[in-house]
């Protein structure tokens, strides 16, 4: 599941999700994205158990297969606002600038 939530386009098609159902043109739509991406995002979210999917002719609605999955996307939301940056960049792990050796802890 963690991999589901760890890419930001994942995390942007649950936010939609959480609005109710939407066909894969729609998500490509709001969020910017080329269907075949919206598309493969939501194979991985099916996969990882996030979202689930019900045919209507040609078309595929998907939404949330969790109910709880909205709390827990509230909750991140509101951890991102207190702290702004500090988290969403990890000021302390990740790739250093350019030009100076990333610091390792051991």
């Amino acid at each position: 599941m963690v991999g589901g939530l760890a890419d930001p386009s994942r995390l942007a098609i649950l936010v939609e999700l959480r609005k109710g159902e939407r066909r894969v043109v729609d998500l490509a739509t709001m969020l910017g994205l080329a269907q075949a991406t919206v598309s493969g995002h939501l194979a991985c979210l099916r996969d990882c158990g996030l979202v689930t999917w019900r045919p209507v002719g040609r078309q595929s609605y998907y939404r949330l297969a969790i109910p709880d999955l909205d709390e827990l996307l509230r909750a991140a939301e509101q951890v991102l606002a207190r702290t702004g940056d500090a988290v969403v960049l990890g000021p302390n792990y990740g790739t250093a600038p350019a030009g100076r050796p990333q610091e390792t802890t051991r």
